[in-house]
Formats: C-alpha cells, structure tokens, sequence
C-alpha cells in the first residue's frame, strides 16, 4: 500500500491482509491526500502518484498488546482492564478466556477480566486470519492455559516456529507436547520459575505470562525480542501489581 501511494497509476493488491491496522493505514493515507479503498476487504485498490500532504492521525491501540495482559490476569488471577480497543477486535481471546473460567466485561471501548488464576482447558485453539484467532495472541494464551484443569489443543495455521516457547515453558513444569502445527497443552497443578530465554517476540511474552503465574523467581533475557513490541512492558505490569524489574 505505502509503494503504490508513491507508483504511477492504479495498483490492485488482492488477498489482502484484513487486519484493523490495515483499515487503520488507509485512513492515515487518505488523510494525507492519497487514493486508497478497500481495506478491510481481501481487495486494496490504490491510484498512486497522487501529492501527499502532512496530516494528523492517531494510531489505534495495539490489540495483541491488550490480549497479552488480559492473559497475564487470567494467568495470575485478579483484575485487569484494558482501554481504547473495540471489544469486537479482542473477542476471539476474551471469548476463550471466558470460557477458561475468567469473567469478561464488554462495553464499547473497555474488556474488564476477572480471575482467580484457575483456568480450565477449553476447546481447540485454530488460529486464523482476522477475525479469527489471532496467531500472534496465541503463545500468552497458551503460556495461561498451561495451569488450567485437562487439555488444550492448539493448531497453529499461520506461522511457522510459532512453538518456540514450548520448550522454556516446560522447564518452568508445563506438560506441552508438540507434533507438527499442533501443540497439546495438558494443565498442570503449578509453575515453578526457572531461568528463560525468550526466542521471539510473542514467545518471550508467553514466558512473561507464566513467570507471572508460576512460583518462586523467573529470569527471562532475550528482551529485545519482546521491546519489538512492548513499550513499558515492566512499568505496564508493575502498575498491575506484578513483582518485575528490569536488569
């Protein structure tokens, strides 16, 4: 979309991504003057070549960022609340968690969880394009299940080495086993802490949710997977009431 802005003449991007943040780049773009519909659809039209001008624009909240704490309450138990994301972009993960146990509250621009930090095993998790499950939500989610009552299975539909995590959230006592694009994830009692090293950037949020929920001191490095995209994750968790620091 950025590239056919600044090409001469009509580009067409089929199969398009649909994803809020992609609607939300067409609203930037149009502010600033360029030609762009369609997003939202699998179908992006872009007349590019068009004199672009400065604008102001805010950007929409970061709904993966909002999944990752929701998973940290559910996995930790308490209450966290989220602000300034749509209820609808965050139902696939509030609706799993709801049935994990959690008590979800909607209203339009705020999801309130409830939780005790028991979490039962829910259906298959398939992660899919929006507004499916979204695969990037799908390790903080698994890392909460991991103490939840019977067996999870996930399937993984999107991204390649999406398991990464796996293996550090067994050394914590999770019982994960993982063939292909399915991990099967049986609850265990607890989580014990351990030394981590985060892999990748939703893994390494997925060893935070569960240092969160397990017992005893965790030390996770690898943090400049997760400060790709988190700002502020240890003051964000600490006005939580989380026991972190940054070394």
């Amino acid at each position: 979309m950025l590239a056919a802005c600044a090409a001469r003449g009509r580009t067409a991007i089929y199969n398009a991504a649909r994803e809020p943040e992609i609607v939300d780049l067409q609203r930037f773009l149009c502010a600033c003057g360029a030609r762009v519909r369609g997003a939202g659809s699998d179908l992006v039209v872009i007349d590019g070549g068009v004199p672009l001008h400065t604008a102001e624009h805010r950007v929409i909240a970061d709904r993966i960022c909002a999944a990752t704490w929701l998973a940290a309450g559910a996995a930790a138990g308490g209450q966290v609340a989220v602000e300034g994301v749509p209820r609808e972009q965050l139902l696939p993960v509030t609706d799993l968690l709801a049935q994990a146990g959690c008590d979800i509250r909607e209203e339009a621009q705020r999801v309130t969880l409830t939780g005790d930090g028991h979490l039962r095993a829910v259906p298959p998790v398939r992660t899919a394009p929006y507004p499916g499950f979204p695969t990037d939500a799908q390790p903080p989610v698994m890392a909460a299940l991991t103490k939840g009552s019977g067996t999870t299975v996930f399937v993984e539909t999107m991204f390649e080495n999406r398991y990464r995590h796996t293996q550090e959230l067994a050394r914590m006592g999770a019982d994960i086993r993982v063939e292909g694009r399915v991990a099967v994830v049986c609850g265990v009692n607890g989580l014990q802490g351990a030394r981590l090293e985060a892999a990748d950037l939703r893994g390494g949020a997925a060893l935070v949710v569960a240092a969160l929920a397990a017992e005893g001191e965790s030390q996770i490095s690898g943090l400049h997977h997760l400060d790709r995209g988190y700002e502020r994750l240890t003051e964000t968790l600490r006005s939580l009431g989380a026991d972190i620091v940054r070394m």
